[in-house]
């Protein structure tokens, strides 16, 4: 079905380019320069069946903020090249995911709508040199460039480790759930007629 995507984006605080397969294995070659943000779209990929390597290189030295939220932005837009029009396209997504005492529970609506709901306590701090407060503007980014309705609700966790991964992981299996394509959805899955 050919449902692939490259992306580039390129600002004077970034340089960021994504090969994204939505029908791949979950093969992931990640290089953000951020180890921890490495291992969370390593999960991605593999829990969602993407195939999806990433390339960027950010103003690090300076914090992680522009380096996370653009990856996120370059990563939606790849996803919404990849769905191209939509046809047959299951576009709902839900999942519940545990890891230890924590549990992420995320839905997505693939609808062309960007709206983010994060209902995530998490402390503030670091998982390892990774701020706690850098999943929101990952998740932030990549709903809005994607134009999807993102719901992510962590209704108990207290390792911020834990917290995070657990977020990534429900992402990754709803979105494989809302990118999966029906033979028995004709068009799309709309009323309307668009998405």
């Amino acid at each position: 079905m050919g449902r692939t995507a490259k992306t580039n984006r390129k600002t004077k605080e970034t340089e960021i380019t994504v090969d994204l397969d939505l029908d791949g294995s979950g093969a992931a070659e990640i290089q953000t320069g951020i180890p921890f943000f490495n291992h969370m779209l390593e999960i991605f990929a593999r829990h969602g069946l993407f195939d999806l390597k990433l390339r960027a290189k950010g103003d690090i030295e300076v914090d992680y903020h522009h380096t996370v939220e653009d990856v996120g932005l370059t990563l939606g837009q790849a996803f919404r090249e990849g769905l191209g029009d939509k046809q047959g396209i299951c576009r709902f997504g839900e999942a519940s995911v545990p890891l230890d005492e924590a549990l992420a529970q995320v839905v997505v609506d693939l609808s062309g709508r960007p709206y983010l709901s994060y209902n995530v306590k998490i402390r503030a701090g670091r998982v390892g040199d990774f701020d706690t407060d850098l999943p929101h503007e990952f998740f932030q980014a990549f709903a809005n460039q994607l134009g999807m309705n993102l719901h992510i609700n962590v209704p108990q966790g207290e390792n911020p480790h834990h917290v995070i991964e657990a977020c990534f992981k429900a992402l990754a299996r709803a979105m494989e759930r809302a990118t999966r394509v029906d033979p028995r959805i004709k068009g799309v899955l709309s009323t309307k007629g668009s998405l």
